[in-house]
């Protein structure tokens, strides 16, 4: 057997060997970012359903905050500060969504229902004129965002059939 013959018989091993080693590799790496991507969308599902529970939970914020989407100006101090706590909350939820989508970690669909969402809030005058006092504290890339859905102008729909009339803070917090 000759050096030709043994460089040979190695590098049709190194195939032999390398080969489905580099394909178990790409199988394992795939696996790896599909379970990654997966807990990304659990922790953000997460995040989001203890952000709503205050909606459901608390009758006195669930009022405030309906009337503050529709004027967040004509709110006294406490509720301005309760409602901006809340939205401030909610928008950084939604900017981590968009930093998620932004590196492949959400896909296209899943940010469009995220995108949709966004219009559904910012379509009131409320979230706007809260947006006004508080964009500063976002990213310029995720300031881009909010401001190209505001400029659709799109017609307030979410809480259209929601009597405001009817909704009645606790005595202890009028």
């Amino acid at each position: 057997m000759n050096w030709a013959m043994l460089t040979a018989i190695g590098q049709l091993a190194t195939v032999v060997i390398g080969v489905p080693s580099i394909i178990y590799f790409a199988i394992q790496l795939r696996e790896q970012t599909r379970e990654r991507r997966q807990a990304a969308v659990n922790a953000l599902t997460r995040q989001w359903s203890d952000l709503t529970k205050a909606l459901h939970e608390d009758a006195e914020f669930a009022a405030i905050f309906l009337r503050g989407v529709h004027s967040f100006n004509d709110l006294d101090a406490v509720s301005k500060l309760r409602f901006s706590a809340f939205e401030n909350r909610f928008f950084k939820n939604f900017e981590g969504m968009y930093y998620s989508r932004s590196e492949g970690i959400l896909t296209s669909e899943l940010w469009g229902e995220i995108e949709r969402t966004m219009s559904d809030f910012l379509a009131y005058d409320g979230v706007r004129q809260w947006w006004e006092t508080r964009k500063h504290w976002h990213t310029e890339a995720f300031v881009g965002v909010v401001e190209r859905i505001i400029a659709r102008r799109q017609k307030p729909t979410a809480y259209s059939t929601y009597d405001l009339n009817q909704v009645v803070l606790p005595k202890d917090s009028q």
